[in-house]
């Protein structure tokens, strides 16, 4: 499976490229419900102190955590194109891997993993990391992305989409190994396609170019369905 293979995920994000190709073309069905907006009404409900966004790539989120929240928030991410992204928005980052987070136990109030655990392997010891570094009472936020997810483009090229490690249909499992109470959050997310080319872009950044010449040649702009979803798991007080 190629979320979680570490040779590609580095490749991935050896540079800020293909992520932005990809966060392009996503909206919010309603406004005001994207999944940053859902995680971080879950933060807010447990009124954390210090944060830590793990997988936090360019800085966005993790900046809009500390600006709304007004709280201290580090971001961690593996990739130093990311932490340098981050850093340039003002935001504390570090290089590092979830599976050997550099904290001692009860660190943070909160951690958020956004679509990031589905490329962690093996997973269980990033997740028995979260766990580690959360304080008594700590929250989870992890949001992550299901098998329907951009359903329609894997229909027009006539390709099934995997489903990910950590997924909307397993993650309630995988983190109730972990955690005490689990919480699954519905999202209702679009993406927008204006052309052929852009769905081809889409396509090349995450290492499927070989279906590019699959696209029809009419039929665009193109709207297909997110499968997104917030979980929110909790550790006992």
């Amino acid at each position: 499976m190629r979320f979680n293979n570490d040779k590609y995920v580095r490749d991935q994000y050896r540079t800020t490229e293909r992520l932005d190709t990809r966060a392009s073309v996503w909206s919010a069905d309603e406004p005001g419900r994207s999944p940053q907006d859902v995680a971080l009404l879950a933060l807010r409900e447990v009124h954390p102190r210090r944060i830590l966004e793990v997988g936090s790539g360019k800085g966005n989120l993790t900046l809009r955590i500390a600006e709304e929240i007004q709280c201290e928030v580090i971001g961690l991410d593996s990739s130093a194109a990311m932490v340098s992204a981050s850093s340039a928005l003002g935001v504390v980052t570090i290089e590092g891997d979830i599976r050997d987070l550099p904290f001692p136990d009860a660190s943070f109030d909160a951690v958020v993993a956004a679509w990031m655990l589905y490329h962690v392997s093996p997973l269980e010891q990033g997740l028995s990391e979260l766990a580690r570094v959360l304080r008594s009472g700590g929250r989870l936020v992890a949001i992550t992305n299901g098998k329907a997810h951009l359903e329609e483009l894997w229909t027009a090229v006539g390709a099934e989409h995997e489903e990910p490690p950590f997924s909307v249909e397993n993650g309630a499992n995988h983190l109730g190994r972990f955690f005490t109470s689990v919480e699954q959050r519905e999202t209702a997310t679009h993406a927008l396609f204006s052309d052929r080319e852009s769905a081809a872009s889409y396509l090349g950044s995450i290492d499927r170019s070989d279906l590019a010449h699959l696209l029809p040649h009419s039929g665009w702009p193109l709207r297909v369905h997110g499968a997104t979803a917030v979980f929110i798991a909790d550790q006992p007080k």
